[in-house]
């Protein structure tokens, strides 16, 4: 009961933290989005920022992932006791 409480826990942080996360890329992005409109490369640090935060929220996703496909295995398993 405790490691599924735990598991919760640990989702809902992830959660939290993808959405800072897409917060921040989000003002990366409307940079390369200006860029692209006005027709002029994209400043080289806007886009380091953009595939950062990227790489790092699809990091967490999969953490995410994982973490509900155990839990969910978790209560698959107590259900069929």
């Amino acid at each position: 009961m405790f490691e599924r409480f735990k598991m919760q826990k640990q989702i809902k942080v992830i959660r939290q933290r993808i959405e800072f996360l897409e917060q921040k890329r989000a003002r990366s992005q409307a940079a390369l989005v200006d860029a692209i409109l006005r027709k002029v490369d994209p400043d080289d640090e806007d886009v380091e920022y953009f595939n950062q935060f990227t790489g790092e929220i699809e990091r967490l996703r999969a953490d995410m992932h994982e973490l509900e496909a155990e839990l969910f295995a978790d209560k698959k398993k107590k259900e069929n006791k």
